[in-house]
């Protein structure tokens, strides 16, 4: 079985660190991005129900 090269665990620390550090960075942006390009009258979108 081919096993995966030795590392350390500095290298490896520094790995998952900065694994961890860029998807805070990703979830923060995508948490703060405003989906809201359209601004838009919503009394126009209600649909009226009387057949």
């Amino acid at each position: 079985m081919p096993q995966m090269a030795p590392m350390n665990w500095l290298s490896m620390y520094l790995v998952f660190s900065t694994l961890f550090l860029l998807m805070m960075v990703i979830s923060f942006f995508q948490l703060n991005y405003k989906n809201n390009p359209f601004k838009s009258n919503k009394q126009s979108i209600k649909p009226s129900w009387k057949w």
